[in-house]
């Protein structure tokens, strides 16, 4: 039988995973605004139905979520010669399960919190992470260099 607050779990959970995955979908990620409604709204009901279930463990039904969004955002990894890709998709479907899973247990102000964090992350940190980025990158670069000038004049110095 469904609840009015289950209704509303999964309305929430629609929306929180839209909040998401606007953000990504704006940023041009494979796991855009569908991809991450859809999951959010996938754990939710996972969890209202294990609740319903009665006799079967929530944290059980709540394990194999987590397994499940595992291969999804296993899935979105890549690795290429250039470096791995897809680390922040991969952790923002994790997250995206999680707030569904909250939604779908009832626990609305954790997942207005998280969202809220989530949301702030992703865009806050984001243009904190490039220079930043930048900055270490012209470290390394230095560092090189230095390296390379301390190799050249103890070759020097061998001869």
């Amino acid at each position: 039988m469904t609840y009015p607050n289950d209704v509303i779990s999964v309305i929430l959970a629609v929306v929180f995973g839209a909040a998401i995955g606007l953000e990504r979908e704006i940023n041009g990620k494979a796991a855009g605004l569908r991809t991450n409604i859809l999951i959010c709204l996938g754990a939710a009901v996972f969890t209202i139905i294990s609740k319903e279930m009665g006799g079967v463990s929530i944290t059980r039904i709540s394990a194999q979520i987590v397994t499940g969004v595992g291969f999804l955002g296993a899935g979105a990894i890549i690795q290429d010669r250039g470096g791995v890709f897809g680390l922040t998709t991969a952790a923002t479907i994790w997250l995206v399960a999680s707030i569904g899973t909250a939604c779908g247990a009832r626990l609305y102000t954790l997942a207005v919190i998280t969202t809220l964090i989530a949301v702030l992350v992703l865009i806050g940190l984001g243009s904190v992470e490039r220079p930043v980025r930048d900055y270490a990158k012209r470290l390394r670069i230095k560092r090189e260099e230095k390296k390379e000038k301390n190799q050249s004049s103890t070759n020097l110095t061998n001869e």
